[in-house]
Formats: C-alpha cells, sequence, structure tokens
C-alpha cells in the first residue's frame, strides 16, 4: 500500500479546487446558479442531454420507438453542455432539480410532464408507447430487476472507477483496486446473465438492455477511461457477443450520436429535430 494516509477533519470544508477534472462543476448545494432559457422545439419531447452514457439511453429508446414506426415518439434533442453549467441554468433546474442529464419533457400531457433520471425516463417511455418492456409479470419483473441493478452500479463504474482511474488529479492504488474489483465483478454478472439469454432479461431486448449497453459498451470499446486492457474486459465473451450485437442496431447507431460533441464531426449530432439530421454521418 503505497496510499497517503488522510485524517478527516471534524468538520468537513469545500475545497473548491479539489475534484479533478471536474472540479469546476462540483459543489455541495442544489439549485440553479443562472438564469438560462432552454430552447424548445416542434414536437411532443423535448430532451435536453449530452451524449454521455446516461444521455445515449434516452436517445437510443426514442430511436428504437421510432423504428418501430410509433411515430408520436418523435423528438428534439438540445445539447446540454454541462462543462460549463447549462444544467445549473434556472429553466433545466426546473425539468430535473439534481442538475444531472438527461431531462426531458413531455409536452404532450396537459400541463407538460417532467421526467428526470435515465432509468425513470426509460421506464416513463416503456409505457406511455408500451414497448420494450414485457407485459407478463414475470418478465416486467425481470427487466425492471436489470433496469434498477443498472442505476446501482453506474456510481460505482463511473464516480468510483473511472473517477479515480481516468479523472481524479492524483492516481491511488486503494481507491482503484478498490473499484476495479467491483467493476469486474459486474462484468462477470454480466457476462454470467449473457451466457444463458440473448439479452439481458431473456430472449427480448428491452430497457434493460438500454440502461445497461451505454455504459459497459463505452468501457470495453475504451470510449470511457482507456481500460479495458487494465480491466481485461475482452475475457467477457459473452458480454463482448452482446455488445457488438446490440451496438449493431440502426436505432443504436443513431441514438449514441445524439447530442455528441466531440470526436470526429461525422459522428457527432449536436441537436437532433427529425430524421434527416442523421443525413451524411458516420452511423
Amino acid at each position: 500500500m503505497t496510499d497517503k494516509s488522510y485524517t478527516p477533519p471534524r468538520v468537513w470544508q469545500w475545497d473548491q479546487a479539489n475534484g479533478g477534472k471536474f472540479a469546476n462543476i462540483n459543489r455541495p448545494t442544489a439549485g440553479a446558479t443562472h438564469e438560462q432559457q432552454l430552447p424548445v422545439g416542434e414536437h411532443p419531447f423535448q430532451l435536453y442531454s449530452l451524449a454521455t452514457p446516461n444521455g445515449v439511453k434516452a436517445t437510443i429508446m426514442f430511436e428504437e420507438l421510432l423504428e418501430l414506426g410509433f411515430k408520436d415518439a418523435e423528438y428534439d434533442a438540445f445539447l446540454i453542455n454541462i462543462g460549463e453549467g447549462d444544467q445549473f441554468g434556472s429553466d433545466f433546474v426546473a425539468i430535473n432539480p439534481n442538475s444531472k442529464i438527461p431531462a426531458l419533457l413531455d409536452r404532450s400531457t396537459n400541463p407538460p410532464t417532467r421526467v428526470f433520471e435515465s432509468g425513470s425516463i426509460l421506464l416513463y417511455l416503456a409505457e406511455k408507447f408500451d414497448a420494450f418492456l414485457p407485459t407478463d409479470h414475470a418478465g416486467r419483473t425481470e427487466t425492471l430487476n436489470w433496469l434498477f441493478w443498472q442505476m446501482g452500479a453506474a456510481p460505482f463504474l463511473g464516480g468510483g472507477f473511472g473517477h479515480f482511474y481516468a479523472y481524479a488529479p492524483e492516481q491511488y492504488e486503494y481507491p482503484i483496486n478498490r473499484y476495479a474489483l467491483e467493476v469486474k465483478r459486474q462484468f462477470d454478472v454480466l457476462d454470467q446473465q449473457l451466457a444463458k439469454h440473448r439479452y439481458i432479461a431473456g430472449d427480448q431486448y428491452t430497457i434493460a438492455d438500454m440502461a445497461i449497453w451505454p455504459w459497459y459498451s463505452a468501457v470495453a470499446n475504451n470510449e470511457a477511461y482507456n481500460a479495458a486492457e487494465f480491466l481485461q474486459t475482452e475475457q467477457y465473451t459473452h458480454v463482448r457477443r452482446w455488445i457488438d450485437e446490440v451496438g449493431a442496431r440502426p436505432a443504436v447507431r443513431r441514438g449514441r450520436i445524439v447530442n455528441r460533441s466531440w470526436g470526429d464531426a461525422e459522428a457527432q449530432l449536436r441537436e437532433r429535430h427529425s430524421a434527416d439530421d442523421f443525413a451524411n454521418k458516420n452511423i
């Protein structure tokens, strides 16, 4: 063990410079920091997001619904730049008081319905359109089991491993090993489940796949944290098979680039307002 010891003070004090890459947007209080009006498009659903793994869940769901022919699932997706603090603007906080992406406003209801937290958005849309969520008791319950598994697992994968391995101002052995152990355990949970089933909750593609795929594909494909070799993700062969199969779906290929503002220009779609926006994109 080479980590420096640390004795917590009796009363915690906020050090604004401490926090690594995202220190400028982290704070111990909630609420809006400034007035900022959000743009509004013409469709029933207004999505305010960024193409992080959590944001991609929502855009994949919308594109899957449209792929099935649900015309009422048309949506406008506007970019929220979390690096610049857009998530602390007054209009955004009115939709999501937790100031995290994605945030959704459903204007097909009167009054409009706000929906925040990515898992809640998936469940809301699945129930609204009666799609990607089994209707039988066992199938629905199994799907929700895995949906909530992901919601509980992601903080260990992202805020735990991802932060200490890739974003912390200094790297320390103990937190990296602690969270690497947990992430590998999560991959093994998925690998054992996918050894028995084509998709996460069984033989049917569901919102459980949409919730889990963005996080674990990003890690396994070195799109997040550049840690695939470190974690030896190739050894999880059933997860690898599932990542490739889900990733080849046309709706997934579209959804994963919506609200993306980095990487190759052909793989970015900062805003989405219609299917025409995908023309000439690398999907």
